[in-house]
């Protein structure tokens, strides 16, 4: 029950991030802890989870987030990226 409610306290804070880029990675994270859960053996929860959060972490930078339709990710003359129409 204390997970349980760990998680139900964790999923408005990450909703509540600033940047989507960061919401992504709070939801990616928090997604990736549960499946690992879930998966893993009653002896090995917490590792699973451990692994599944930094997986569904590192798949949230990877994939980012869907593109509109018609935009395109630059770089600028200082290595910045930002979107723009392609």
């Amino acid at each position: 029950m204390t997970r349980f409610l760990i998680v139900l306290t964790a999923l408005p804070l990450a909703l509540a991030a600033c940047t989507p880029a960061e919401q992504n990675a709070a939801i990616g994270t928090l997604g990736g802890a549960a499946v690992g859960a879930a998966v893993s053996s009653d002896d090995d929860r917490e590792k699973g989870a451990a692994i599944g959060a930094v997986v569904g972490l590192v798949g949230s930078q990877l994939i980012g987030p869907a593109q509109k339709s018609g935009d395109c990710y630059y770089r600028d003359q200082y290595g910045r990226r930002f979107i723009a129409p392609c």
